[in-house]
């Protein structure tokens, strides 16, 4: 699979979501994610409009759907998605009711490990239970609350070649990455590469990072691209 570039849109309004993933296409990003705090703020419409705006690009809908996931899956392909994320952690008919939805609406499902006690393990039932691609994720709170208790950061780089060699299914690395460790995610095995919070998204106002982003996610992306050429 050749490199992918997502960009989080982890934003709370509409309006600075449309114009960052404008600019995020114009620098090269292949897929717009409707981040959790988008879908929180704005809902289904907010799909709806990265829809409209956006015909032909790839949508995720980060839902981290917990339970009546054929319903929530279902929603969300109507407004536009062509992925849907379900969280490991949920219930087992939870993650093949997503599974269901997806094959009725046409829709890709990702499967979220957040929060597994063994991460590895996780993938491998999110992908048995017929998922088409694994996150491997280490949560927002969870960086934070380490990091505030003095303890080393944890990060997905740290069992990635793990989760990877576990499973067939692509996976997405995901949770605090460096600039420099997400531009690496693909030597790990890893060809879906997420850009949101820190690279482009300020993680503590939800809102687009300062500074020159369009310049800097052209960069990101053509190092990222280049990877696939490069082998």
């Amino acid at each position: 699979m050749k490199p992918i570039v997502q960009i989080s849109l982890d934003l709370i309004t509409i309006e600075e979501a449309l114009e960052t993933a404008a600019l995020a296409l114009r620098a090269g990003v292949d897929w717009l994610e409707a981040g959790t705090p988008l879908i929180l703020a704005e809902g289904l419409h907010g799909v709806k409009k990265l829809r409209e705006a956006f015909p032909g690009i790839p949508i995720v809908a980060d839902l981290k759907t917990m339970d009546g996931g054929y319903l929530e899956a279902e929603m969300m392909a109507k407004a536009g998605a062509t992925h849907v994320v379900v969280m490991a952690r949920a219930h087992e008919e939870t993650i093949k009711m997503v599974v269901q939805a997806g094959k009725d609406y046409g829709v890709k499902v990702m499967g979220d490990n957040l929060g597994c006690p063994d991460m590895v393990e996780g993938a491998r039932m999110l992908e048995a239970l017929g998922c088409d691609y694994v996150i491997h994720h280490i949560g927002y709170d969870e960086r934070r609350g380490i990091a505030a208790s003095g303890k080393p950061m944890p990060s997905p780089l740290d069992q990635l070649r793990d989760v990877v060699n576990a499973v067939k299914v692509p996976v997405q690395a995901v949770g605090g990455l460096t600039l420099e460790q997400a531009i690496r995610c693909p030597e790990y095995g890893a060809p879906m590469v997420v850009l949101g919070a820190p690279l482009t998204i300020d993680a503590d106002a939800f809102k687009t990072a300062e500074g020159d982003l369009e310049s800097s996610l052209r960069l990101i992306c053509e190092k990222i691209h280049a990877y696939g050429t490069n082998k």
